[in-house]
């Protein structure tokens, strides 16, 4: 009697051990159970069709040399060295360009800044193996250069056309400085397709 009494004692002892403590993900199923939740919404409350924020996209590299002209080389030139595209920007740049190059054959040498730097001309007469490379190679040399500093720090800004126009004749870029401006066109620059081996 005293065997299976002690027989019985442990497996009472067996029968009221507690259970296993659940895991992570099973405490929160208890938790949730326990505290449920809700939301009312007002009567007042129309549900409507949501509207989107417009939203708009930067041209690449690709897509840039795929059309193919002097606007899209300006814009690889600022895509190149981090600056906005912005109307300001692309304005000077393209009238920089007619300055350098005349604004009908403006890929000429595959090098429409006439960019020293790189292009195995330190006069500017060199020439790119394409104008993807004479664009990063301009964009480069403007940021390497701390004599380009402020033309650097107008784009950057997007400052008016005027502001960085008047850095660009105070640099070293051109040992004419344009003729501190007087020889500096503002006219609309006509769009122009280069042809396609260029790039």
């Amino acid at each position: 009697m005293g065997a299976s009494l002690g027989a019985l004692s442990l497996l009472a002892v067996f029968a009221i051990a507690p259970s296993a403590t659940p895991d992570a993900s099973g405490q929160l199923a208890l938790y949730i159970a326990a505290h449920p939740q809700t939301l009312r919404v007002s009567e007042r409350v129309s549900i409507g069709d949501g509207s989107r924020d417009g939203y708009s996209t930067t041209a690449g590299v690709a897509s840039l040399a795929a059309s193919g002209t002097n606007y899209d080389w300006a814009k690889m030139v600022l895509l190149s060295g981090g600056w906005p595209q912005s109307e300001a920007n692309v304005t000077v740049m393209v009238r920089w360009m007619r300055q350098e190059n005349d604004a009908d054959n403006w890929w000429n040498r595959n090098n429409p800044m006439n960019n020293g730097y790189g292009s195995g001309g330190g006069g500017g007469t060199g020439s790119y193996a394409n104008l993807v490379i004479a664009a990063q190679k301009a964009a480069e040399n403007l940021q390497r250069n701390p004599s380009f500093a402020t033309i650097v720090e107008a784009f950057a800004v997007s400052a008016p056309t005027s502001i960085t126009e008047q850095a660009i004749w105070a640099s070293p870029w051109a040992s004419s400085h344009y003729g501190n401006g007087s020889r500096w066109h503002t006219s609309p620059v006509a769009v122009v397709t280069s042809p396609a081996n260029a790039w």
